[in-house]
């Protein structure tokens, strides 16, 4: 249903569609005030109100330059704490490995040393059999060595 301001006046009627002219009646005097056709103007802005939004952004950017920094040192700190355990574990494994080598030599060490009693005792017991073996030829046949000895 149109409204007393439009008008719809049926122009054309074919098969295809159809054809409208809408006329619109003259906007009353008083309607001006409901659309203006400048936009409003803006309010004043003093020189406190721009001065106070510069303090507010500068006071943002250096909470967020100390917030970054922050984060730059904890991470720094991180880094620290993982190297100063890389290298306390690397002196650990090196402390191991010195203490296992030193037992390997110790242990090839008391390995050897016994080695060399057994085969001295084994060479001490060789000699008692030689001797022995020597006075019994010397009690049995004490010329034989004498006629040796002088050829």
């Amino acid at each position: 249903r149109p409204s007393p301001d439009i008008q719809v006046k049926e122009l054309d009627k074919r098969a295809s569609g159809q054809a409208f002219e809408v006329i619109l009646a003259t906007p009353a005097p008083d309607a001006k005030g409901e659309f203006p056709l400048s936009p409003p103007k803006k309010k004043d802005v003093s020189l406190e109100e721009i001065q106070r939004k510069l303090d507010a952004a500068e006071e943002r950017r250096k909470n967020h330059e100390a917030e970054v920094l922050k984060h730059l040192a904890e991470k720094r700190e991180h880094e620290k704490e993982v190297q100063q355990k890389a290298m306390e574990e690397n002196n650990n494994f090196s402390k191991m490995a010195e203490e296992k080598l030193n037992q390997k030599m110790e242990a090839n060490k008391e390995n050897r040393t016994a080695i060399m009693a057994a085969m001295n005792e084994k060479f001490k017991e060789k000699d008692k059999k030689l001797e022995e073996v020597r006075k019994n030829k010397e009690t049995k046949d004490p010329n034989s060595e004498e006629g040796t000895s002088e050829n």
